[in-house]
């Protein structure tokens, strides 16, 4: 399946296909001519595709490096990227060359950032291999790493030539890790999709939900794609995205990094969020049931045993979305609906009660 994401200034094509991976050299082909190029990966990934993927990439044509980072969020940060541009420029690469990120979120974000900010921007192409990856953080272009104060801050808009989804590569992922993407898959249903919401309800746990991986990734990247024609840099419709993630971002970050997933502290904030908000009268009665019984089914979190209000409240200070004093939250008008509410950022302590 190929869906091609239309932009002003960069197209691109999102191929999702079983089984593609082994054929990622004459896929690239298609896209750039032969050049050296740089595979961006971590330690839990390189042992199972990084060779398959190297012989691929050399009988395609193309010259091949790899820089292998440490599996993990901490991983995402300025220092990884300095050493990530050292190694760069050891390997001669110049702006006729390209980088491939193959990985999971924290993989495309880092190898996404280096590539749009070595030598003013390389080319690059994502390969993710994890379904929070794959349904989300690989499509529409955002890049970035972490510091201490809050995730994601230091960043770019950087559009990838193209996408290559294989939904065989989830079959080597660890349980938790497919609950980290379903939770992103909840939170695409909740806000835009209410089929793929039935879909879901059906669907009897984790194992099932892999078994139709493909359609579920296309119904999630067709969500994507929509929200990213219509606001490519974040500043109306694309906002809705971050359902649950404003106090998720804070969770991760007072656990600190790694102790819990980005889906797991999503999951969180999206069921808190939605009850202060029922409780307010701003979101319909019964809508944080039936997002708990959602979250439940897929053994994803519903609180968080790190709850410090202040903490929060400080980490989320830094969020993105806070501008002038005020900060953007969404909020569920009902599930497959959501809205925009922007409110004074003093406000954020009622939604953390």
């Amino acid at each position: 399946m190929k869906l091609t994401v239309t932009l002003p200034n960069h197209s691109y094509d999102l191929t999702i296909e079983k089984g593609l991976l082994t054929e990622i050299g004459p896929w690239a082909a298609t896209i750039w001519s032969p050049q050296k190029v740089v595979i961006i990966t971590d330690t839990n990934v390189q042992p199972l595709y990084g060779a398959q993927v190297e012989t691929s990439l050399k009988n395609a044509g193309f010259e091949t490096a790899t820089f292998v980072i440490e599996a993990g969020e901490q991983s995402k940060s300025l220092k990884v990227a300095a050493d990530l541009y050292d190694f760069l420029a050891e390997e001669g690469l110049t702006r006729s060359d390209g980088i491939i990120a193959l990985g999971g979120g924290v993989v495309g974000d880092l190898a996404g950032f280096v590539a749009s900010t070595y030598m003013r921007g390389l080319h690059f192409l994502q390969v993710p291999t994890t379904l929070l990856a794959q349904v989300d953080s690989s499509i529409g272009g955002k890049t970035a790493v972490n510091t201490s104060k809050a995730k994601n801050l230091v960043g770019t808009f950087a559009q990838p030539d193209g996408v290559l989804i294989d939904p065989n590569t989830l079959n080597t992922l660890e349980l938790r890790r497919v609950q980290e993407g379903i939770s992103e898959i909840i939170k695409s249903a909740a806000i835009a999709d209410k089929q793929l919401w039935q879909q879901l309800a059906a669907l009897k746990d984790e194992h099932d939900l892999l078994v139709h991986a493909t359609e579920i990734i296309a119904a999630c990247c067709k969500i994507k794609r929509k929200v990213v024609e219509e606001d490519e840099l974040d500043h109306g419709v694309r906002l809705l995205l971050n359902f649950g993630h404003t106090i998720g971002h804070a969770l991760e970050n007072t656990a600190g990094y790694g102790n819990l997933t980005h889906g797991e502290g999503v999951a969180i904030g999206m069921l808190q969020i939605t009850r202060i908000a029922e409780e307010k009268g701003l979101t319909p009665v019964g809508t944080t049931e039936q997002l708990s019984q959602m979250i439940q089914k897929f053994h994803l979190p519903i609180s968080s045993e790190n709850w410090d209000k202040q903490a929060l409240y400080n980490a989320l200070t830094h969020d993105k979305k806070t501008r002038g004093g005020k900060i953007n939250i969404i909020l569920l008008e009902a599930i497959g609906e959501a809205k925009i509410v922007r409110i004074p950022i003093e406000e954020m302590k009622s939604y953390l009660d």
